[in-house]
């Protein structure tokens, strides 16, 4: 039986999930593809391809030499470029294509939220008095808080900011999720936090940190997402692995 190959545009949890599901299928051929700004990815369960394309064309091209009958874009909600691109390149290739995008945050009784459009909009939002901020949108625009040095910075991400932030007063902490509402709540205490910056990225792994505040009564900042690229979307793994069997069995009929 010749496999179907699926190249899944990952980097997050649902990405990962949804490669071993599809991997446990024999009739599939899966290559994981990550974009490499995370020097110490976790361990997927299929092979990996790191680096970009050169653009929509780089991808497509990709796509049409590598015989691919289905792409999947399941990268973070913030990756708007790749995301772009993945959309063009499935346009100009007539690939079947499909993106696994998780619900955003939606704020709840309780939440203190300021809604903005980016990261030096919500640098912004703090105001010119000082305050003791929990910066915890990765180390990706973290420079954004050079320009309001009158704030405490607690910056946390995978990997180290680099160079470091040219401010007086930061600290930096290196972890990856899922982060526990219970531990988010000490951090936030020992820290003294009285904001949290924070992108809508959506699902369980980063949420304790939105609980956290509420719970505390924190302004959080919230960076909104854009508009998503024009590919058909799936919220959950679940959904997706539906959406996948109607996509590829009209492929496979036709291939019979």
């Amino acid at each position: 039986m010749e496999k179907t190959r699926i190249l899944i545009l990952g980097g997050t949890g649902e990405a990962r999930r949804l490669a071993a599901e599809l991997a446990a299928r024999e009739e599939f051929d899966i290559l994981l593809s990550l974009a490499g700004r995370t020097e110490t990815p976790a361990r997927q369960p299929v092979p990996v391809r790191i680096g970009g394309f050169g653009g929509a064309a780089g991808l497509a091209t990709f796509l049409t030499e590598g015989g691919y009958g289905l792409l999947i874009d399941a990268t973070h909600p913030f990756a708007e470029r790749i995301s772009a691109n993945a959309a063009m390149a499935a346009g100009r290739t007539g690939i079947p294509a499909l993106a696994l995008v998780r619900p955003e945050w939606l704020p709840e009784p309780g939440d203190h939220w300021h809604i903005v459009a980016d990261i030096p909009a919500a640098i912004a939002s703090l105001g010119p008095a000082p305050r003791r901020v929990f910066l915890a949108t990765g180390r990706q625009g973290a420079h954004h808080a050079e320009v309001a040095p009158q704030h405490f910075y607690l910056v946390r991400s995978v990997d180290p900011v680099d160079p470091p932030l040219a401010l007086a007063d930061v600290e930096y902490i290196l972890d990856r999720g899922p982060f526990t509402l219970e531990g988010e709540i000490e951090l936030m205490r020992q820290y003294r936090i009285d904001a949290v910056v924070t992108k809508n990225s959506g699902g369980t792994a980063a949420y304790a940190k939105i609980e956290a505040a509420r719970l505390l009564g924190l302004k959080v900042v919230v960076i909104a997402r854009v508009p998503a690229a024009g590919l058909t979307s799936v919220e959950t793994v679940e959904a997706a692995l539906e959406a996948i069997g109607h996509l590829i069995s009209p492929v496979m009929k036709r291939g019979v």
